[in-house]
C-alpha cells in the first residue's frame, strides 16, 4: 500500500504523546450550558424556548432559518433561564447563547430513527440529519444535511471519511477510530446509501497505525479501503486529503462535489450513526483536552459547557506557565480572550500551550527565500500576497489567488523570519469580503 500525500505541507512536532493512548472519558454534566445559535456555518438558528420553559434532553430549543443553517437541542435537562451575549470564537462577534440551568440527570428526548435505516427513503435520512443539528465536528461545522443533498446534477464518485487528523496534539479522531470502530462502519453505509458513491476510502496518517490496523481488520469484507497518509500538515484539509487521494483538484472558488468528492470526518460519520441509529440529536461529542494540563485525555462533553468547567476538570499547570489557551491545535486554532466561554459543536480540542514551547519571536524582513512558496498546499506565493496585502493591492491579491488561502498557516510556521503571514491573508479575506457585500 502506497503511502499517500500531496504537494507542499511541513511537519510540525506531532505532541500527541500526551493523549494517543488514553480511551474515551465522560466528563460530569455542566451546572449550566451555554447553547449559540450561531453554532455551525450559516444562518443563526431561531430560538423556539423562552426564559422559565423546561426542556429535555436532545430537546430542540433553536430551529434552522434559511437553506444553510442547523437546529440546536438542549445538552441537559432543565430550565431554560435566558439568552446572554457572548463572543463567539468561530465567528469573531459577540452572538446570542441560549442558557439552560441543568435541573437533573438526562430526560432524553429522541429523533425519529431505526435500527434499519434503508427502511427509510434517502430523503428522509436526510431529514433525519437535519432534525439532529449535525455540522462538520472537523471544524468547519458546515450543516451536513446540505452536503448529502447532492444536486442533480453531480454525481458522488468518491466518498472520503476523513481519520488524518494532522493537527498537533488532538487525538479525539484516532481513538474515535479505534474505540467505535463499528459505529463509524455503520455510519459510512448510512451516507453511502444516500449518495451512492463508486469508491470509499477512510484517510487516516501513518502515525496512527492502531487505527489503521483496526479499521482495516474491520473492513476486509466491507467495499471500504483504507487510504494511509503520509503524517503531514495540512494532510486532512479537504482539498489536501482529496489531491492525495484521488489526484483531484477541488476547482478555484468550487467544493469538492465539484471534483465528484464528497469528505466527511470521522466523528461527523459517528454522529450520523448516533442519529439515524439512535434518535440522538448533536448534543455530545469528543475532545482532546491537552499540552499544559495535569489530566491530558480525549472527553466526551456535553455542548455548551464553558471552557473553564473542561479546564477545571483536568487541573492546568500553573498559572505563570501559561501563554495562550486556543480552541482547536496550536497551527489553525483560535485563541480564547478568556476561558469563561462556551463551548460550539466544532470544538474538537481545547490546547493549553505554555511560554517553554512558545518561545518570543523577533521577526525580521522577507528575504525570499521562498520556504512559503514550498510549503504553501494551495500553490501560492505567500510572500508576495503579503507585499499585496501590506500594500492594500487588494484587486492584485484576488487576482493571485489569495481567496484560495485555506489559512493553514504553514507559510508561518515555516518563515525563518517569523513573519506572521496567514494572519494578513486572514484580515485581508475579511476585507475583500465587506467589500464584495458592499456592491451587492
Amino acid at each position: 500500500m502506497p503511502i499517500l500525500t500531496f504537494k507542499g505541507g511541513v511537519h510540525p512536532p506531532e505532541k500527541k504523546h500526551f493523549t494517543k493512548d488514553k480511551p474515551f472519558e465522560k466528563l460530569p454534566l455542566p451546572d449550566f450550558v451555554y447553547l449559540f445559535t450561531t453554532n455551525h456555518l450559516g444562518a443563526p438558528a431561531k430560538p423556539i424556548v423562552k426564559e422559565g420553559d423546561q426542556v429535555k434532553t436532545g430537546q430542540l430549543v433553536a430551529e434552522a432559518t434559511g437553506s444553510i443553517s442547523a437546529n440546536i437541542h438542549s445538552s441537559v435537562t432543565g430550565e431554560v433561564v435566558g439568552i446572554e451575549s457572548f463572543i463567539n470564537v468561530s465567528t469573531g462577534r459577540k452572538d446570542n447563547a441560549i442558557v439552560i440551568k441543568r435541573s437533573s440527570e438526562d430526560v432524553w428526548e429522541y429523533i425519529e430513527h431505526n435500527e434499519n435505516f434503508k427502511k427509510f427513503p434517502k430523503e428522509e435520512v436526510i431529514n433525519i440529519v437535519k432534525k439532529a443539528g449535525i455540522v462538520g465536528l472537523g471544524g468547519a461545522m458546515f450543516p451536513s444535511h446540505v452536503k448529502l443533498s447532492v444536486p442533480e446534477n453531480k454525481k458522488v464518485e468518491y466518498l472520503i471519511i476523513n481519520g488524518a487528523e494532522c493537527e498537533p496534539y488532538i487525538t479525539v479522531d484516532d481513538m474515535m477510530m479505534r474505540e467505535y470502530t463499528e459505529e463509524i462502519i455503520k455510519g459510512i453505509k448510512i451516507i453511502e446509501y444516500v449518495v451512492n458513491p463508486q469508491k470509499i476510502y477512510v484517510g487516516i496518517e501513518e502515525n496512527k497505525p492502531e487505527a489503521i490496523k483496526i479499521m482495516e481488520n474491520a473492513l476486509k469484507k466491507e467495499n471500504i479501503e483504507v487510504a494511509i497518509l503520509k503524517t503531514k500538515y495540512p494532510q486532512g484539509a479537504e482539498k489536501q486529503l482529496i489531491q492525495a487521494i484521488t489526484k483531484r483538484e477541488v476547482p478555484s472558488g468550487g467544493l469538492p462535489i465539484d471534483a465528484g468528492v464528497l469528505v466527511f470526518n470521522v466523528s461527523t460519520t459517528y454522529a450520523i450513526y448516533d442519529a439515524v441509529i439512535n434518535g440522538k440529536p448533536l448534543v455530545e461529542r469528543g475532545i482532546t483536552l491537552s499540552g499544559g494540563v495535569k489530566k491530558p485525555g480525549n472527553y466526551w462533553f456535553r455542548i455548551g459547557t464553558k471552557v473553564s468547567d473542561l479546564l477545571n476538570h483536568v487541573e492546568l499547570v500553573e498559572e505563570e506557565k501559561i501563554d495562550r489557551i486556543i480552541y482547536g491545535g496550536p497551527m489553525m486554532g483560535l485563541p480564547l480572550p478568556n476561558v469563561d466561554l462556551p463551548t460550539f459543536k466544532g470544538n474538537n480540542a481545547i490546547t493549553v500551550l505554555t511560554k517553554e514551547e512558545l518561545p518570543q519571536k523577533h521577526e525580521y524582513p522577507c528575504i525570499r527565500c521562498a520556504s512559503c512558496v514550498k510549503a504553501c498546499p494551495i500553490g501560492l506565493q505567500p510572500y508576495y500576497l503579503k507585499k499585496l496585502a501590506d500594500a492594500r493591492k487588494n484587486d492584485i491579491a484576488q487576482e493571485n489567488g489569495i481567496m484560495d488561502c485555506i489559512e493553514c498557516g504553514a507559510c508561518s510556521y515555516i518563515c525563518p523570519s517569523n513573519i506572521e503571514l496567514v494572519k494578513t491573508f486572514k484580515t485581508t479575506k475579511k476585507v475583500i469580503k465587506a467589500i464584495q457585500r458592499r456592491r451587492v
